[in-house]
């Protein structure tokens, strides 16, 4: 008999929609968890805290496809450490991006005209926070769609009052104990953006150059000369020395002597320096200390004069000759036409292919530059930083970057921290009338009639401060208290070195502070204790995205097309520590179809009267429920491993497989036949799915959380999946006799619906068949899921079996006599054989072949001879079978 749902979870599926379409239902569900508070955090809460800070986005831009996977892994974290019990604080916040938010306002002004100067710095600056308050709201609406569980409340931006305090606090403690300092040093220099950039900002192209030959010295063959090749010919104007090897034969005599300019008739030593590679062009290089960081070490070496030749905005300036005033690009060509002039250009225009830096903003050639500005000795903080990952404070995943870790700490230089911009944080360094210097505070005020510095911090002096500086430092907070050190930072390995390494110095520099004294980390403290590194999406192909391929993602065009969920699972999917995924359409519609399978899964369950509960006792559950029950508690460990591991796409894909091969595939449709049965076997077959379904929802919920909150709302009737709890295994031993009837059962039912297929039957046509050997092979009680499964009907009177299929199971035989007689398909039957025969005749030709090859026969070991032989056996035996087959359809 048949068995009637409950009128109450019939409502319930009554409630779903006919399908799954995201559009009409994220926005919603994403507001409904924002008003209820989910995602607002307790420091009072007794409970563990977890935390996880944003890496915040700059102002100025959208997210790609690379913050798509950061938030998705970060959001996944934070929602299953809510459900198992922890008060999870994950801070959201967006940086002020000095140069690209200045770059952005100064385009709009000269849209009209206008300049920056035009207005003055205060109302320049004033017009920046206008222009943020006014599209600043991007990304969080894309935060939004993405489903990042954020807590609003707390959302940062970098030059808020609280974290401007915050900056300018640990600038002065790291002035007052002599870590900051202002030099002159070379530094990468933007003359379209005027200022000195960070290395992060400066990307490396090879580029096609012109390597051209100059003769330093006398023309005259006899009299002292070297050559030297360069692709900047402009910089020559500020040679201060020619450099060779102290070992190169060539120039010994040279070495301690001076040659003439060629331009500015200055004296020029010829000095030996073991940097020099004697192997390559003439084996003697320039030396310009102010425009090259080579040379500026070697002046530096060996005490040369480093003159600076162009000024802010990349014109020659200062040597005296009428190149004075060009750009350095005009420069360069009107200085080899000189050179060539006087019969100083040995070899002229030869192409050579180079590495050439590039303002990631601007797009110019980087300008190396020799500038006053501000540093920080790095040292002591790298030391610590480092410190932090060999002591194991702070564990790096997956191990294999910590080598990249420490060759960067270890090696560190010490950091320029100025920029010669308006917006940012203002440098707390104030001038008086004598030269005096003074940093003020944020308590103190600076004397009256002193001059502020005019540069401002470098964007990643206050993003490293992220982790303390959002939670209220240098004030002793209670979210300080209860968040930090943040459990862990999710970030790209590309940028291991730039920001994560800031906040690790910064982190362990404040940590004798007494508002971060809690007692959780040693002699000092660490900003987090995990950091997460995931490797760079590239399209489906292995190629990078980029907008010179063409081959970028939109991830609000996915959400579009396919839903946020859908997005979600093919990057989590495709994650692992340190390793780069790829991603296409492919991969976007396959997450959608298992959303839809999930969905569809849940609404039939929901029909049939499912719902969670205590399951009913072991030994009154079938080996199909006993079976579900146990791989669920299998596949939860296997999860919670793999995310404790931060490895995303092995939870996903041990959740997909279970969900859709197991679950949908297998137990659903075995408990059609239960619900059949008796109203008892039915109950509890209810009971059963809903309680897995259940479980398959909450442990999904934290990748894909849309779709699985209106489901798991509907199965259960609970307030929401995002504070459920997270799934335990029940912690009862394994049914092993029981799963391996049902591994015989899924055998043989894949084996008939192979031969349906070979026969051409349609998936819901029904054939007479005798199944024979089923209580051999222990699994009688199975018939019924054997016939519904197999579309098999009871032979009749005149049942005569037309076909067989034989399966061996657990050291048995279940034989499948099959009456094609009328439905079977002859001409795709004779193929179907055609091919079967030609596979067994190949393995006997090649068995044949062995057994008569004497040299084989000799070396081969006996056990390796008797299993050739039985091969041979079961091919010949094949062929004599499938060869009596085709005899009888020929006759048909």
């Amino acid at each position: 008999m048949t068995s009637a749902a409950p009128d109450n979870t019939r409502n319930r599926a009554d409630a779903l929609p006919k399908s799954w379409n995201p559009s009409e239902v994220e926005a919603d569900l994403y507001e409904r968890w924002v008003a209820a508070g989910y995602f607002t955090a307790d420091p009072q809460s007794s409970a563990p805290g977890y935390s996880i800070v944003l890496p915040p986005p700059n102002v100025t831009g959208t997210l790609h496809m690379g913050h798509a996977l950061d938030h998705t892994l970060m959001d996944t974290l934070a929602r299953r450490k809510r459900m198992q019990g922890y008060e999870v604080l994950w801070l959201p916040g967006m940086d002020h991006a000095g140069i690209a938010t200045q770059s952005v306002v100064e385009k709009q002004l000269a849209v009209d005209g206008k300049t920056k100067e035009d207005f003055g710095r205060d109302l320049f600056v004033q017009k920046v926070w206008d222009w943020k308050r006014e599209s600043g709201g991007a990304i969080q609406g894309q935060m939004r769609a993405l489903g990042d569980g954020v807590d609003w409340s707390r959302d940062r931006f970098t030059m808020d009052e609280g974290l401007s305090r915050a900056v300018q606090t640990i600038f002065k403690r790291l002035f007052d104990a002599g870590l900051i300092y202002r030099a002159e040093r070379l530094v990468n220099w933007s003359p379209e953006l005027r200022t000195a950039i960070s290395d992060i900002e400066v990307k490396y192209d090879e580029v096609a150059g012109e390597l051209v030959s100059l003769r330093y010295g006398s023309l005259d063959d006899a009299e002292p000369h070297v050559i030297v090749a360069t692709t900047r010919v402009e910089t020559m104007l500020g040679d201060t020395a020619v450099a060779v090897h102290p070992d190169d034969p060539r120039y010994r005599d040279l070495i301690g002597t001076t040659l003439e300019h060629p331009i500015t008739g200055r004296r020029i030593p010829i000095i030996a320096d073991s940097y020099v590679d004697p192997e390559f062009g003439s084996g003697a290089v320039k030396i310009t200390p102010a425009h090259d960081p080579n040379d500026f070490e070697m002046g530096l070496r060996h005490n040369l004069p480093m003159p600076t030749i162009m000024d802010e905005r990349g014109r020659i300036t200062g040597t005296g000759t009428e190149f004075d005033g060009m750009d350095r690009f005009e420069a360069r060509v009107k200085v080899r036409e000189r050179l060539a002039s006087e019969g100083r250009v040995v070899a002229e225009k030869r192409p050579y292919l180079h590495s050439v830096g590039h303002s990631e903003r601007s797009g110019e050639p980087i300008e190396p530059r020799l500038s006053m500005q501000w540093w920080v000795k790095v040292e002591s903080l790298a030391k610590a930083a480092g410190d932090a990952v060999r002591n194991g404070d702070t564990v790096i995943h997956p191990a294999s970057q910590e080598p990249r870790w420490f060759d960067w700490v270890d090696e560190m230089h010490d950091w320029c921290i100025s920029r010669q911009l308006w917006w940012g944080h203002r440098i707390p360094i104030w001038y008086g009338p004598e030269g005096e210097v003074v940093c003020v505070g944020p308590d103190e005020e600076a004397p009256e009639g002193w001059v502020q510095d005019p540069d401002v911090l470098d964007t990643w002096f206050s993003s490293g401060l992220w982790p303390f500086s959002t939670m209220g430092w240098p004030d002793a907070t209670p979210e300080l208290a209860k968040f930090y050190p943040t459990s862990v930072l999710v970030t790209g390995y590309d940028i291991l070195f730039f920001w994560v390494a800031r906040m690790m110095m910064f982190g362990t520099f404040v940590a004798d502070d007494a508002a971060l004294a809690t007692g959780k980390g040693g002699a000092y403290q660490i900003p987090f204790r995990d950091v997460f590194l995931h490797g760079l999406i590239r399209d489906q192909y292995g190629k990078k995205m980029s907008k010179s391929r063409g081959n970028g993602i939109d991830p609000l065009d996915w959400i579009r097309d396919y839903g946020a969920d859908a997005l979600r699972f093919t990057l989590a999917r495709g994650a692992q520590p340190g390793g780069d995924l790829s991603v296409g359409e492919p991969h976007a519609l396959a997450s959608r179809s298992f959303v839809t399978k999930l969905f569809n899964a849940t609404k039939f369950a929901l029909m049939n009267g499912a719902r969670p509960g205590d399951l009913p006792p072991r030994d009154s559950l079938t080996d199909a429920d006993r079976w579900i029950v146990d791989r669920l508690d299998e596949v939860i460990a296997e999860v919670d491993t793999a995310f404790d591991a931060y490895e995303f796409g092995k939870a996903c894909e041990a959740l997909y497989h279970f969900a859709w091969d197991e679950l949908c595939d297998w137990y659903l449709e075995l408990s059609k036949v239960q619900f059949t049965e008796s109203e008892a076997r039915a109950e509890s077959t209810r009971v059963v799915l809903g309680s897995v379904l259940d479980s398959v929802l909450r442990l999904l919920h934290p990748v894909i959380p849309f779709v699985t909150e209106s489901l798991w709302q509907a199965l259960t009737g609970g307030e929401s999946v995002v504070i459920a709890s997270w799934p335990r295994p029940t912690g009862v031993a394994a049914d092993t006799a029981g799963a391996q009837r049902i591994a015989d059962l899924q055998r043989l039912i894949t084996e008939i619906r192979r031969f349906r297929s070979d026969q051409g039957l349609n998936d819901k046509q029904k054939v007479a068949a005798r199944v024979l050997g089923l209580d051999t092979a222990g699994i009688a009680h199975l018939h019924p899921e054997v016939a519904n499964l197999g579309r098999l009907t009871e032979p009749g009177e005149s049942f005569a079996a037309t076909a067989s299929v034989e399966v061996r199971l657990s050291g048995t035989t279940v034989t499948v006599e099959v009456d094609t007689s009328g439905s079977v398909d002859l001409v795709a039957e004779r193929r179907r054989l055609e091919k079967d025969l030609a596979a067994a005749q190949k393995e006997l030709a090649g068995t044949d072949a062995k057994l008569g090859n004497e040299a084989f026969l000799a070396k081969a070991p006996e056990p390796v001879v008797d299993k050739i032989r039985s091969r041979r056996e079961v091919a010949a035996a094949e062929v004599d079978r499938i060869g009596a087959r085709l005899a009888e359809l020929s006759g048909k």
